[in-house]
Protein backbone atom coordinates (compact mmCIF):
# COMPACT_ATOMS: atom_id res chain seq x y z
CA UNK A 1 0.00 0.00 0.00
CA UNK A 2 1.32 3.42 -0.88
CA UNK A 3 1.95 6.07 1.74
CA UNK A 4 -0.87 8.56 2.18
CA UNK A 5 -0.32 12.18 3.17
CA UNK A 6 3.23 11.50 4.26
CA UNK A 7 2.25 8.88 6.85
CA UNK A 8 4.35 5.73 7.23
CA UNK A 9 3.10 2.69 5.34
CA UNK A 10 2.95 0.56 8.52
CA UNK A 11 0.74 3.12 10.27
CA UNK A 12 -1.59 3.42 7.28
CA UNK A 13 -1.92 -0.37 7.00
CA UNK A 14 -2.63 -0.79 10.71
CA UNK A 15 -5.13 2.06 10.73
CA UNK A 16 -6.97 0.66 7.70
CA UNK A 17 -7.07 -2.83 9.23
CA UNK A 18 -8.54 -1.40 12.43
CA UNK A 19 -11.15 0.44 10.36
CA UNK A 20 -12.17 -2.81 8.67
CA UNK A 21 -12.30 -4.79 11.92
CA UNK A 22 -14.30 -2.13 13.76
CA UNK A 23 -16.69 -1.19 10.97
CA UNK A 24 -20.28 -1.67 12.07
CA UNK A 25 -22.02 -0.63 8.85
CA UNK A 26 -21.05 -1.60 5.30
CA UNK A 27 -22.80 0.28 2.51
CA UNK A 28 -23.34 -1.27 -0.90
CA UNK A 29 -23.06 0.87 -4.03
CA UNK A 30 -24.19 0.40 -7.58
CA UNK A 31 -21.44 -0.70 -9.91
CA UNK A 32 -21.06 -0.41 -13.65
CA UNK A 33 -18.58 -3.28 -13.90
CA UNK A 34 -20.83 -6.26 -13.24
CA UNK A 35 -18.20 -8.68 -14.54
CA UNK A 36 -15.20 -7.74 -12.40
CA UNK A 37 -16.97 -5.97 -9.53
CA UNK A 38 -20.52 -7.26 -9.13
CA UNK A 39 -20.67 -6.05 -5.50
CA UNK A 40 -19.07 -2.81 -4.36
CA UNK A 41 -18.96 -1.94 -0.64
CA UNK A 42 -17.46 0.72 1.59
CA UNK A 43 -17.40 1.25 5.35
CA UNK A 44 -19.97 3.82 6.43
CA UNK A 45 -19.12 4.06 10.14
CA UNK A 46 -16.36 5.55 12.26
CA UNK A 47 -14.43 4.08 15.17
CA UNK A 48 -14.17 6.05 18.41
CA UNK A 49 -10.73 4.68 19.24
CA UNK A 50 -9.22 2.26 21.75
CA UNK A 51 -9.40 2.53 25.49
CA UNK A 52 -6.24 3.03 27.50
CA UNK A 53 -4.00 -0.08 27.59
CA UNK A 54 -4.67 -0.27 31.33
CA UNK A 55 -8.22 -1.39 30.51
CA UNK A 56 -6.89 -4.19 28.32
CA UNK A 57 -4.57 -5.27 31.11
CA UNK A 58 -7.46 -5.34 33.57
CA UNK A 59 -9.51 -7.51 31.19
CA UNK A 60 -6.60 -9.91 30.73
CA UNK A 61 -6.18 -10.24 34.51
CA UNK A 62 -9.93 -10.71 34.87
CA UNK A 63 -9.93 -13.50 32.28
CA UNK A 64 -7.07 -15.28 34.03
CA UNK A 65 -8.79 -14.92 37.42
CA UNK A 66 -12.04 -16.25 35.97
CA UNK A 67 -10.25 -19.29 34.58
CA UNK A 68 -8.49 -19.91 37.90
CA UNK A 69 -11.78 -19.53 39.75
CA UNK A 70 -13.52 -22.07 37.51
CA UNK A 71 -10.55 -24.44 37.82
CA UNK A 72 -10.46 -24.10 41.62
CA UNK A 73 -14.17 -24.85 41.96
CA UNK A 74 -13.76 -27.83 39.65
CA UNK A 75 -10.97 -29.30 41.77
CA UNK A 76 -12.29 -28.30 45.21
CA UNK A 77 -16.04 -28.11 44.75
CA UNK A 78 -16.94 -29.72 48.07
CA UNK A 79 -14.93 -27.17 50.05
CA UNK A 80 -16.95 -24.22 48.78
CA UNK A 81 -20.49 -23.86 50.06
CA UNK A 82 -21.41 -20.84 47.97
CA UNK A 83 -20.21 -20.29 44.44
CA UNK A 84 -20.59 -16.54 44.10
CA UNK A 85 -17.07 -16.09 42.67
CA UNK A 86 -17.68 -18.23 39.60
CA UNK A 87 -17.70 -16.54 36.17
CA UNK A 88 -21.45 -17.19 36.11
CA UNK A 89 -21.95 -16.06 39.71
CA UNK A 90 -23.67 -12.88 40.89
CA UNK A 91 -20.35 -11.05 41.40
CA UNK A 92 -18.32 -11.82 38.29
CA UNK A 93 -21.11 -12.20 35.73
CA UNK A 94 -22.12 -8.50 35.87
CA UNK A 95 -18.45 -7.64 35.29
CA UNK A 96 -18.40 -9.96 32.28
CA UNK A 97 -21.47 -8.23 30.86
CA UNK A 98 -19.90 -4.81 31.52
CA UNK A 99 -16.64 -5.80 29.82
CA UNK A 100 -18.42 -7.17 26.76
CA UNK A 101 -20.68 -4.12 26.59
CA UNK A 102 -17.60 -1.91 26.21
CA UNK A 103 -15.57 -4.55 24.38
CA UNK A 104 -15.64 -2.88 20.97
CA UNK A 105 -13.00 -0.39 22.15
CA UNK A 106 -10.86 -2.86 24.13
CA UNK A 107 -8.25 -3.33 21.45
CA UNK A 108 -4.87 -1.97 22.58
CA UNK A 109 -3.06 -4.90 24.21
CA UNK A 110 -5.79 -7.51 24.49
CA UNK A 111 -8.20 -7.48 21.52
CA UNK A 112 -11.50 -8.64 22.94
CA UNK A 113 -12.68 -9.37 19.41
CA UNK A 114 -10.26 -12.31 19.44
CA UNK A 115 -10.50 -13.47 23.05
CA UNK A 116 -14.07 -12.50 23.91
CA UNK A 117 -15.45 -15.95 22.99
CA UNK A 118 -13.18 -17.50 25.63
CA UNK A 119 -14.77 -15.30 28.29
CA UNK A 120 -18.27 -16.34 27.28
CA UNK A 121 -17.24 -20.01 27.20
CA UNK A 122 -16.03 -19.72 30.80
CA UNK A 123 -19.45 -18.39 31.77
CA UNK A 124 -21.14 -21.27 29.95
CA UNK A 125 -18.91 -23.86 31.59
CA UNK A 126 -19.37 -22.55 35.12
CA UNK A 127 -23.15 -22.22 34.64
CA UNK A 128 -23.39 -25.85 33.54
CA UNK A 129 -20.91 -27.27 36.02
CA UNK A 130 -22.14 -25.81 39.28
CA UNK A 131 -25.57 -25.27 40.74
CA UNK A 132 -26.64 -24.05 44.15
CA UNK A 133 -27.83 -26.89 46.34
CA UNK A 134 -28.46 -25.03 49.57
CA UNK A 135 -31.19 -22.72 48.32
CA UNK A 136 -33.62 -25.28 46.98
CA UNK A 137 -37.10 -23.92 46.27
CA UNK A 138 -36.22 -20.54 47.75
CA UNK A 139 -36.71 -17.03 46.42
CA UNK A 140 -32.95 -16.47 46.51
CA UNK A 141 -32.36 -19.46 44.25
CA UNK A 142 -34.99 -18.28 41.76
CA UNK A 143 -33.48 -14.79 41.64
CA UNK A 144 -29.94 -16.15 41.20
CA UNK A 145 -30.91 -18.49 38.38
CA UNK A 146 -33.01 -15.86 36.62
CA UNK A 147 -30.18 -13.33 36.86
CA UNK A 148 -27.74 -15.92 35.49
CA UNK A 149 -29.99 -16.57 32.50
CA UNK A 150 -30.38 -12.85 31.88
CA UNK A 151 -26.64 -12.27 32.23
CA UNK A 152 -25.78 -15.03 29.77
CA UNK A 153 -28.23 -13.70 27.19
CA UNK A 154 -26.90 -10.15 27.53
CA UNK A 155 -23.27 -11.33 27.42
CA UNK A 156 -23.96 -13.30 24.24
CA UNK A 157 -25.62 -10.31 22.60
CA UNK A 158 -22.79 -7.94 23.55
CA UNK A 159 -20.18 -10.44 22.38
CA UNK A 160 -21.81 -10.51 18.96
CA UNK A 161 -21.56 -6.72 18.81
CA UNK A 162 -17.78 -7.21 19.14
CA UNK A 163 -17.04 -10.25 17.01
CA UNK A 164 -19.49 -9.73 14.14
CA UNK A 165 -17.80 -6.51 12.92
CA UNK A 166 -14.42 -8.23 13.36
CA UNK A 167 -15.42 -11.31 11.38
CA UNK A 168 -17.12 -9.16 8.73
CA UNK A 169 -14.02 -7.00 8.33
CA UNK A 170 -11.85 -10.10 8.18
CA UNK A 171 -14.02 -11.48 5.41
CA UNK A 172 -13.84 -8.14 3.59
CA UNK A 173 -10.04 -8.12 3.74
CA UNK A 174 -9.55 -11.76 2.80
CA UNK A 175 -12.16 -12.15 0.06
CA UNK A 176 -12.30 -8.70 -1.53
CA UNK A 177 -10.21 -6.51 -3.82
CA UNK A 178 -9.66 -2.81 -3.19
CA UNK A 179 -11.34 -0.75 -5.88
CA UNK A 180 -9.31 2.39 -5.17
CA UNK A 181 -12.29 4.74 -5.07
CA UNK A 182 -11.89 5.24 -1.31
CA UNK A 183 -9.70 3.72 1.45
CA UNK A 184 -12.35 1.14 2.39
CA UNK A 185 -13.96 0.61 -1.02
CA UNK A 186 -13.82 -3.06 -2.03
CA UNK A 187 -15.08 -5.19 -4.88
CA UNK A 188 -16.52 -8.62 -4.16
CA UNK A 189 -17.73 -11.58 -6.15
CA UNK A 190 -20.38 -12.36 -3.55
CA UNK A 191 -22.55 -10.30 -1.27
CA UNK A 192 -21.37 -9.40 2.23
CA UNK A 193 -23.19 -10.90 5.21
CA UNK A 194 -23.01 -9.92 8.87
CA UNK A 195 -20.21 -11.89 10.46
CA UNK A 196 -18.74 -12.98 7.16
CA UNK A 197 -18.29 -16.55 5.98
CA UNK A 198 -14.81 -17.34 7.33
CA UNK A 199 -15.64 -17.84 11.02
CA UNK A 200 -18.96 -19.46 11.90
CA UNK A 201 -18.84 -18.94 15.67
CA UNK A 202 -21.48 -16.66 17.17
CA UNK A 203 -22.18 -15.60 20.74
CA UNK A 204 -25.96 -15.72 20.34
CA UNK A 205 -26.16 -19.28 19.07
CA UNK A 206 -27.56 -22.73 19.72
CA UNK A 207 -25.00 -23.15 22.50
CA UNK A 208 -26.37 -20.16 24.40
CA UNK A 209 -29.92 -21.40 23.96
CA UNK A 210 -28.87 -24.86 25.16
CA UNK A 211 -27.30 -23.36 28.30
CA UNK A 212 -30.43 -21.33 28.98
CA UNK A 213 -32.59 -24.42 28.47
CA UNK A 214 -30.43 -26.37 30.93
CA UNK A 215 -30.74 -23.65 33.57
CA UNK A 216 -34.50 -23.41 33.06
CA UNK A 217 -34.82 -27.19 33.38
CA UNK A 218 -33.01 -26.98 36.72
CA UNK A 219 -35.47 -24.37 37.93
CA UNK A 220 -38.40 -26.54 36.85
CA UNK A 221 -36.88 -29.47 38.68
CA UNK A 222 -36.61 -27.42 41.86
CA UNK A 223 -40.19 -26.16 41.56
CA UNK A 224 -41.93 -29.43 40.71
CA UNK A 225 -39.47 -31.78 42.37
CA UNK A 226 -36.92 -34.02 40.71
CA UNK A 227 -39.27 -36.67 39.40
CA UNK A 228 -38.28 -39.01 36.60
CA UNK A 229 -39.72 -36.76 33.89
CA UNK A 230 -38.13 -33.53 35.13
CA UNK A 231 -34.86 -35.32 35.83
CA UNK A 232 -34.82 -36.71 32.30
CA UNK A 233 -35.46 -33.26 30.82
CA UNK A 234 -32.72 -31.78 32.99
CA UNK A 235 -30.14 -34.42 32.05
CA UNK A 236 -31.00 -34.15 28.35
CA UNK A 237 -30.68 -30.37 28.38
CA UNK A 238 -27.36 -30.52 30.22
CA UNK A 239 -25.94 -33.13 27.85
CA UNK A 240 -26.92 -30.99 24.86
CA UNK A 241 -25.42 -27.95 26.56
CA UNK A 242 -22.13 -29.72 27.25
CA UNK A 243 -21.97 -30.98 23.69
CA UNK A 244 -22.58 -27.49 22.29
CA UNK A 245 -19.98 -25.83 24.53
CA UNK A 246 -17.40 -28.50 23.78
CA UNK A 247 -18.08 -28.13 20.06
CA UNK A 248 -17.56 -24.36 20.24
CA UNK A 249 -14.31 -24.74 22.19
CA UNK A 250 -12.87 -27.31 19.78
CA UNK A 251 -13.95 -25.23 16.78
CA UNK A 252 -12.27 -22.09 18.12
CA UNK A 253 -9.16 -24.10 18.98
CA UNK A 254 -8.80 -25.64 15.53
CA UNK A 255 -9.92 -22.86 13.20
CA UNK A 256 -7.17 -20.86 11.55
CA UNK A 257 -8.07 -17.16 11.73
CA UNK A 258 -5.64 -14.93 9.79
CA UNK A 259 -3.79 -12.41 11.92
CA UNK A 260 -4.38 -14.06 15.30
CA UNK A 261 -1.53 -15.24 17.50
CA UNK A 262 -1.66 -19.01 17.22
CA UNK A 263 0.28 -19.77 20.42
CA UNK A 264 -1.95 -17.55 22.56
CA UNK A 265 -5.09 -18.97 21.00
CA UNK A 266 -3.97 -22.55 21.60
CA UNK A 267 -3.07 -21.79 25.21
CA UNK A 268 -6.43 -20.17 25.98
CA UNK A 269 -8.76 -22.55 24.18
CA UNK A 270 -6.63 -25.57 25.04
CA UNK A 271 -7.07 -24.67 28.71
CA UNK A 272 -10.82 -24.28 28.19
CA UNK A 273 -11.03 -27.69 26.50
CA UNK A 274 -9.13 -29.20 29.44
CA UNK A 275 -11.54 -27.52 31.86
CA UNK A 276 -14.51 -28.93 29.94
CA UNK A 277 -13.00 -32.41 30.05
CA UNK A 278 -12.38 -32.22 33.81
CA UNK A 279 -15.93 -31.06 34.51
CA UNK A 280 -17.40 -33.70 32.22
CA UNK A 281 -15.45 -36.43 34.04
CA UNK A 282 -16.53 -34.98 37.37
CA UNK A 283 -20.17 -35.03 36.25
CA UNK A 284 -19.92 -38.64 35.05
CA UNK A 285 -18.27 -39.69 38.30
CA UNK A 286 -20.91 -37.88 40.35
CA UNK A 287 -23.69 -39.54 38.37
CA UNK A 288 -22.11 -42.96 38.89
CA UNK A 289 -21.82 -42.37 42.64
CA UNK A 290 -25.43 -41.17 42.80
CA UNK A 291 -26.70 -44.23 40.93
CA UNK A 292 -24.69 -46.56 43.16
CA UNK A 293 -26.04 -44.87 46.30
CA UNK A 294 -29.59 -45.04 44.97
CA UNK A 295 -29.29 -48.74 44.20
CA UNK A 296 -27.84 -49.36 47.64
CA UNK A 297 -30.75 -47.52 49.25
CA UNK A 298 -33.30 -49.49 47.23
CA UNK A 299 -31.55 -52.72 48.15
CA UNK A 300 -31.69 -51.85 51.86
CA UNK A 301 -35.38 -51.03 51.56
CA UNK A 302 -36.04 -54.40 49.95
CA UNK A 303 -34.05 -56.19 52.67
CA UNK A 304 -35.97 -54.38 55.40
CA UNK A 305 -39.27 -55.19 53.71
CA UNK A 306 -38.28 -58.85 53.37
CA UNK A 307 -37.33 -59.07 57.06
CA UNK A 308 -40.63 -57.46 58.04
CA UNK A 309 -42.55 -60.02 55.98
CA UNK A 310 -40.67 -62.85 57.67
CA UNK A 311 -41.49 -61.49 61.12
CA UNK A 312 -45.15 -61.23 60.23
Amino acid sequence: MEEEKGLPQQWVTKNLTTTFFKCTRWQVEETADLLNCPFHYFCDSSYAGNYHPFVDLFVLIFLLCSFRSASAFTALERRFKRKYLLPSGPILLPLVVLILYHGQRINSLFPLSQMGPALLLLVHISALSFESRREQRSLRYAVLEASTVSGILHASMYLDSIILPYYTGLDALERSVFSGECPTCVCRREDMVAGGRIVLYRGWSKSTLAIVAALCSRMLGRIFGEEKSTLLVKLTAEVIGWGSVAGDAVYLLRIDIPGERESLKRAIYGGICALISCNALRKVYGAAVWLAAKRQTEKKKKDVSFEADEIL
